[in-house]
């Protein structure tokens, strides 16, 4: 009966209670939850709702099929594509049309002397699927099928970035030889097709080494309203003031030209002899006087001493001519 109590002691001496270091916390758990403590563990910031809101359509999106979704998805980039393609496609045909470019369906020379000397060929190319009416104009001039050519004729004015030729005369033997094979001279045909082309090509179209023929003559001044009696009537009529160029003068720029582009249709372009061109521009001219009080004075009130120093203006000293002319076949 001694030994149990004495067994006892030696193992509660060997192993003693640990006390805990902190003190045991019971939760008070309470099996009914009253409605203010629900009411608070229910509150929810919009923020919340909005990530559960997502999260829940991506989990119902997930759950089900996402091929209908991917199909309509890929449609709808398609159609986008499609609609991109055509709408390129009406820029492109909406396009400014390349008038730089052409491609010449002819070809013409021109043999060239200063004071009698030869001084080299031209070589040019004319654009008769571009200005139809111009090259068949230019061409013959040049083959003489008009009745006339430029052989023999000058060139009558040379200025920094073209050198201009006189063309054949309005009056006179020339127009009888034009007349007898039934050629005309006026330049209707020409404005209209150059009122095309100068809507339809914006921009210089003059560009350096280009041929052209002139077809109206922007520095003249608008027709003058004057009173003239007809069949005992008094009427208004209006007066021309100045000529009309007769569409067989044409310029060869050796430079861009955007002035030209307002009277000048262009033809052609220089495939060869741009060196005799230059030579040309070199000529010594007669130099403007148009800041002389005098020639002001002269020109306000119509003096025709002024509109004859006008003319002579950018004239060449030498004689600058076409000796000879024709077509490349």
């Amino acid at each position: 009966m001694l030994s149990s109590p004495k067994f006892l002691q030696s193992s509660q001496f060997l192993h003693p209670p640990i006390a805990p270091s902190h003190p045991p916390q019971l939760q008070n758990i309470p099996t009914l939850t009253p409605f203010p403590i629900i009411k608070q563990c229910c509150k929810f910031s919009r923020r919340e709702l909005a990530i559960g809101s997502s999260s829940s359509l991506l989990l119902l999106l997930g759950s089900q099929n996402l091929e209908p979704f991917l199909q309509s998805r890929a449609q709808a980039e398609e159609n986008i594509a499609d609609t991109n393609i055509n709408e390129g496609q009406e820029e492109n045909s909406n396009a400014t049309p390349n008038c730089t470019n052409k491609n010449p369906t002819r070809k013409a020379f021109l043999d060239i002397s200063i004071d009698g000397e030869p001084v080299g060929r031209i070589i040019i190319g004319l654009y008769g699927d571009d200005a139809p009416a111009g090259a068949a104009r230019f061409s013959k001039l040049v083959s003489g099928a008009a009745g006339i050519s430029y052989r023999r004729k000058e060139f009558i004015k040379i200025m920094p970035n073209y050198v201009q030729h006189g063309g054949v005369r309005s009056y006179g033997v020339d127009v009888e030889l034009a007349k007898s094979t039934g050629s005309d001279l006026a330049a209707e045909s020409l404005i209209d097709e150059w009122q095309r082309s100068y809507e339809k090509c914006p921009g210089t179209k003059n560009l350096a080494g280009t041929v052209s023929i002139i077809v109206r003559n922007p520095l003249k001044p608008p027709p003058k309203l004057k009173v003239v009696a007809r069949k005992g009537k008094l009427e208004i009529d209006q007066e021309e003031v100045g000529i009309d160029p007769n569409g067989t003068e044409f310029v060869i720029t050796t430079k861009d030209s955007p002035e030209l582009d307002a009277s000048a249709l262009v033809v052609g372009k220089v495939l060869g002899g741009m060196e005799v061109v230059e030579r040309i521009g070199q000529v010594k001219t007669v130099s403007e006087n148009t800041s002389s009080p005098y020639f002001r004075v002269a020109k306000l009130i119509g003096d025709k001493r002024a509109v004859v120093a006008e003319r002579g203006f950018n004239r060449p000293y030498s004689k600058v001519a076409v000796t000879n002319c024709g077509l490349i076949e």
